[in-house]
């Protein structure tokens, strides 16, 4: 059965027929998908109204949303274990990468919404209609052991929150991190806006514990803008360069790119060029503004440990843990100590809302596969619960922290396997028209691809070579 687009042009456009084979390749009619393919999340696809005119405010507010809940992975609970190991062991020195990452994310983030707006799809179904089976089998695979390492991170940020305010045994707080599986259909049951809504509000929280932590920190702002300019040392320290390939890691998240191409499409646009090519500005504005709220949290987090723990001489602070022991006596405030635990356990719970989605999306969108989202939720966080309950078991609570880093290097090391099919699609004037992006834009699109690449590569050599 042929689809027809809101436009009126049939949903033909770079399709694949049953067997695998190409169908066709243009896309003039702004549509890149399967010819019997389903729409991407198909239960909220254009049910948040756009107005087509009035004040500029009015549509930028009606396409806020899909940026502040793509943020959420900029800042969840494995950027916390980096940041804090970077600030307190090497002070403001990697501020740069956290800049340098966000400016990927901002670029990576705007491609993400260009392909999910004017293809009419997600990166997922777009890999699935350009690559042989066997490729889009391993990128699922790829994908899927990103989402898990990503899913770790939230279990053991989240246990350690539940650790800190209420003294639950770790294991015991992984094990209720299990429960977490329904708050997602909840939400998406009062509808998504809702949903984005319940993000942003948590996203207040994080950003006003860490305001206020700043503040009492008094960092000293010449060292701190000395730190966002990029030094050599962090290519030639093979343990700095570790920490900030966790960093570009745990904060250019591979999921991401899947989930914002799939997200952006839940606005009600006009489906016609005009109103393609302006929803593609609103969206981009809106990631962008999200994520310099990421820059804020992140650097926030870098600032503080390197205030307060660096500062004084504490430069082995790696864990949630003992951060949380040492920041309230270090800083002279009492309530410091309890914002940390606050905004970790709302990051967490962010978190779990943007995993659960961008799994939902890349296995339908790979294999054609869907599963209740609570099945989803329960699978995924089942497999990330096991290693930590085997690891706090046999090494402890220092041992999870140790796994929480590796996560987020985990997570680098499979960037490349999505960010180079996007840069691929949109960069493309045979599947991509008129919304291809510029020669400039793709330029350096390739350029934060290969850099990915090369850190990949440097840090795979070093750990190979010890």
């Amino acid at each position: 059965m042929t689809h027809i687009a809101a436009d009126g042009c049939e949903n033909t456009c770079f399709a694949r027929t049953v067997t695998g084979a190409v169908a066709g390749t243009r896309f003039g009619c702004g549509r890149l998908a399967f010819g019997s393919a389903r729409p991407s999340l198909e239960e909220v696809h254009a049910t948040v109204r756009v107005p087509t005119s009035g004040h500029w405010l009015r549509r930028l507010l009606a396409f806020a949303g899909p940026g502040y809940m793509v943020s959420v992975g900029y800042m969840d609970p494995g950027n916390w274990a980096t940041d804090i190991a970077g600030g307190s062991r090497f002070g403001y020195t990697l501020l740069s990468v956290i800049l340098l990452s966000n400016l990927m994310a901002i670029l990576l983030q705007a491609l993400a919404a260009r392909l999910g707006i004017a293809a009419g799809l997600d990166l997922a179904q777009a890999c699935r209609a350009s690559y042989s089976r066997s490729v889009n089998f391993m990128l699922w695979l790829v994908c899927e052991a990103a989402i898990i390492a990503c899913d770790l991170a939230e279990v053991i940020g989240t246990a350690i929150a539940l650790q800190l305010l209420f003294g639950i045994p770790l294991i015991g707080g992984a094990l209720i991190t299990a429960l977490d599986a329904f708050l997602l259909l909840l939400l998406m049951n009062r509808g998504f806006r809702f949903l984005e809504a319940f993000v942003v509000a948590l996203l207040i929280v994080i950003a006003v514990c860490f305001a206020i932590q700043v503040i009492a920190a008094e960092p000293r702002i010449a060292e701190v803008l000395r730190g966002f300019v990029p030094s050599r040392e962090i290519v030639t320290n093979p343990e700095m360069l570790y920490i900030a390939i966790g960093i570009i890691g745990a904060t250019v998240m591979p999921h991401n790119l899947y989930l914002h191409s799939s997200i952006v499409q839940t606005r009600a646009y006009p489906r016609n060029e005009e109103g393609r090519r302006s929803a593609i500005r609103w969206a981009t504005a809106d990631s962008t503004l999200a994520l310099m709220l990421a820059l804020f949290v992140n650097a926030a987090i870098l600032i503080v440990a390197a205030a307060v723990f660096h500062g004084s001489g504490h430069t082995e602070v790696a864990e949630i843990g003992d951060a949380y022991r040492l920041l309230s006596p270090l800083l002279g405030l009492s309530i410091a100590s309890t914002l940390l635990a606050v905004a970790l356990l709302a990051s967490g719970i962010n978190s779990t809302v943007t995993a659960t989605l961008a799994g939902q999306i890349v296995m339908e969108g790979f294999l054609h596969l869907r599963m209740p989202m609570w099945a989803r939720r329960l699978v995924t966080r089942g497999l990330a619960i096991i290693p930590v309950i085997a690891v706090t078991a046999v090494y402890g609570e220092r041992g999870t922290a140790q796994l929480l880093v590796l996560s987020q290097v985990v997570l680098s090391m499979q960037l490349p396997f999505a960010v180079i099919p996007l840069v691929r699609f949109v960069s493309d004037r045979r599947k991509m028209g008129e919304f291809a992006v510029s020669t400039t834009t793709a330029i350096a699109a390739w350029v934060v691809a290969g850099v990915i690449v090369v850190l990949n590569v440097k840090l795979l050599v070093d750990t190979v070579t010890g």
